[in-house]
């Protein structure tokens, strides 16, 4: 009895910590400057590519690889952060 006490405890622990992960992780997002999450939300939600990305912000290329890469670096902290 134990043993199934012990597994439903860890997994109501590993629930809560993928929850929590989870929270901290919309925070960072919310957290986002407008234009890195403009570009998270093109990229991952509509699909586009980072020349599509740069035609409607009206910037090149390169700058909206820059936006993205830094984004997802804020999120990587985020979640490292949480570790």
């Amino acid at each position: 009895m134990t043993t199934v006490t012990d597994a439903r405890a860890k997994t109501l622990e590993t629930e809560a910590e993928a929850l929590e992960r989870k929270q901290q992780l919309v925070e960072a997002i919310l957290g986002l400057a407008e234009q890195q999450h403009k570009v998270l939300n093109l990229y991952d939600r509509e699909e586009l590519t980072l020349k599509e990305i740069g035609a409607v912000l009206e910037v090149s290329e390169s700058r909206v690889c820059q936006i993205h890469s830094a984004a997802l670096e804020k999120l990587r902290k985020a979640v490292q952060a949480t570790d």
